[in-house]
């Protein structure tokens, strides 16, 4: 008896103790002597994307050849790009700085919003991107009246408002769990399934909220992406000379490139078992889609696109005459 009322006691005690911190243990536990490459890595990495980004965003907005809607996609799509970069990397970097591993509660929702809001709008964007492509491809003569400014401003809002409103529901569910005993995350940044896993309260009906809800912001867009590139593909085979064929998909490889980037690394580490043998391919996937994707995508677009690399060249040429004039001032 007085064993069992100790017991008691001691569960009490235990379930009393609130979580105020979690501990992302990032790659892992035994990396100390990798801190400082990885640092560097992730630095290189993070300056490549928020170079590549902006340079992006600044073409878009400053050279009248780019003032197409393909374009304005693009220069949201860097916008967005530029804020899931700084989201999960600024806190890596911080933590491998410092050697700190612990993020507050609060911080860690607040990275999970924004995770899951932007993931849910690279969804839609990429979704509205591939319809702008079908339109210009399989509706040309239509194109310029379908795809006006007003629809562009429509699909954008849409994309933005329904990602960050999509997540509201999650994160306030986890936000009203209780966290006791564990607080280490095994992953380098908030993910919700890592995080309701800590979690001492019932989780069952909110794992299956967070699938659905999780489903209709993915599997929807994404089967619109697919349908759009099957009308294309076909659109793109009936065009009877080699040239008109390659002409037609080089609009659309770029695109097309970063949605089975973007897609096959999301899918991936959501379709494969969540165990410990295979977290840390969970954890190569999800670097994939956080971190790498916002960097190549400007790559892909710059290398790829004869228009953006026109457009890079001609502001190159106006920085150049405005340095010269700014020297013959001075002397």
């Amino acid at each position: 008896m007085t064993t069992t009322l100790k017991s008691l006691e001691n569960t009490e005690e235990k379930n009393q103790t609130y979580i105020t911190e979690f501990i992302l243990l990032g790659f892992g536990e035994h990396h100390e002597a990798l801190q400082i490459p990885l640092f560097l890595l992730f630095l290189v990495i993070y300056f490549v994307t928020m170079a590549g980004n902006i340079l992006i965003l600044m073409l878009v907005a400053t050279d009248r050849h780019l003032h197409t809607p393909m374009y304005f996609f693009l220069g949201n799509l860097s916008c967005l790009e530029t804020c899931c970069s700084s989201n999960i990397l600024l806190r890596l970097l911080s933590s491998f700085l410092t050697g700190r591993k612990t993020i507050s509660v609060n911080a860690c929702f607040v990275q999970l919003y924004l995770f899951g809001s932007l993931a849910t709008v690279e969804c839609y964007l990429l979704s509205a991107m591939s319809y702008d492509r079908y339109l210009a491809i399989c509706k040309p003569l239509h194109y310029v009246i379908m795809m006006n400014g007003k629809l562009c401003l429509q699909l954008i809002a849409t994309s933005w408002i329904s990602g960050f409103l999509a997540s509201i529901l999650p994160i306030i569910l986890i936000s009203k769990l209780v966290f006791c005993v564990s607080n280490k995350i095994d992953h380098f940044f908030c993910d919700s399934f890592e995080i309701i896993e800590l979690s001492c309260s019932d989780i069952h009906i909110l794992k299956l909220i967070i699938y659905v809800v999780c489903s209709i912001c993915t599997f929807p867009p994404f089967t619109l992406t697919l349908t759009f590139y099957f009308f294309i593909i076909v659109a793109i085979m009936k065009i009877p000379s080699t040239t008109g064929k390659q002409k037609a998909f080089s609009t659309c490889s770029s695109h097309l490139l970063v949605v089975t980037l973007f897609y096959g690394t999301l899918i991936s580490v959501y379709v494969i078992p969540n165990s410990n043998r295979l977290n840390g391919l969970h954890k190569i996937f999800s670097v994939f889609y956080t971190i790498l994707t916002p960097m190549l995508n400007p790559i892909i677009y710059s290398l790829r696109n004869k228009e953006v690399k026109d457009a890079l060249r001609r502001l190159t040429s106006f920085l150049v005459v405005q340095t010269q004039k700014k020297r013959q001032k001075w002397t």
